[in-house]
């Protein structure tokens, strides 16, 4: 078995400092991760952290190494996708040992019995996601080595409609050119992304997709067209993607809540 978590739009900041002036995200990481290691016992082995964007709100280096000191006890091989609030250059200094040394963050690797790919869809300074030609070139060459394996797909731009209107108009604007590489792919694929605050699952050219909730915030589902904009405080864990003769994806809350009581 093989076992990824995914945390996604952790948005940490510099010591002292709120997001919007309201969420101390550094302090909902913290609550999340600590309540990861009082679990891990119940819930297995884990083999590596996949965080799907936003790790900072500004993409200064001093946020980027605070959100590893938050990240460091649980102890795990990161892996990371640049989100919208991501700065490339800051983001490629601090994750060295994982990241590319020029060009876009793109990367594959082996973990347990999955291949994980991360596609970079940041546009700097803007908040929609594109997906470079190539990038488009580099997944189209990296599912042509995979020889039907089991893939695990990572972007921050979710590649699919959520409804919510004022995230799809910061959406990912070559959602079609995706599809068309990965509607021939005959593996099990599983794509995980971020970006919408929300637990949300679609189908993506036959392949489920799936995006993750943020720790630290989270955006209502509403459709109309004059919904509020702006993000809620509620607090919403990540994901646990499991491997065994499929792929398996559990939601990990912030929380456990009271119990277990009998039924």
């Amino acid at each position: 078995m093989t076992a990824i978590l995914q945390i996604s739009d952790t948005h940490i900041v510099p010591d002292g400092c709120l997001v919007s002036g309201k969420l101390d995200t550094a302090k909902s990481l913290q609550k999340l991760c600590a309540h990861i290691l009082e679990i891990q016992e119940h819930i297995g082995p884990i083999d590596a952290l996949l965080v799907s964007g936003d790790l900072t709100d500004d993409g200064t280096s001093e946020s980027y190494t605070r959100f590893q000191e938050l990240m460091a006890p649980l102890n795990l091989p990161v892996l990371v996708v640049p989100g919208n609030h991501d700065k490339r250059e800051p983001m490629r200094a601090a994750f060295a040992d994982q990241l590319p040394q020029s060009g876009y963050l793109n990367w594959e690797r082996r973990i347990g019995e999955i291949n994980v790919i991360g596609l970079d869809t940041l546009v700097e300074g803007q908040g929609y996601g594109l997906l470079a030609a190539e990038s488009l070139t580099f997944l189209e060459q990296a599912l042509n080595k995979e020889n039907n394996a089991p893939v695990l797909l990572t972007l921050h731009h979710p590649p699919f409609i959520s409804g919510i209107d004022f995230m799809d108009n910061i959406g990912l604007t070559n959602q079609g050119a995706l599809y068309k590489l990965l509607e021939g792919y005959p593996g099990q694929l599983r794509i995980v992304c971020g970006h919408i605050h929300t637990l949300m699952i679609s189908d993506v050219a036959g392949h489920t997709a799936i995006s993750a909730p943020s720790p630290c915030s989270s955006f209502a589902y509403d459709l109309r067209k004059n919904a509020p904009i702006g993000f809620y405080t509620q607090e919403d864990g990540c994901l646990l993607h499991r491997w065994t003769k499929g792929f398996q994806t559990i939601r990990v809350a912030p929380t456990l809540g009271n119990g277990p009581y009998p039924f």
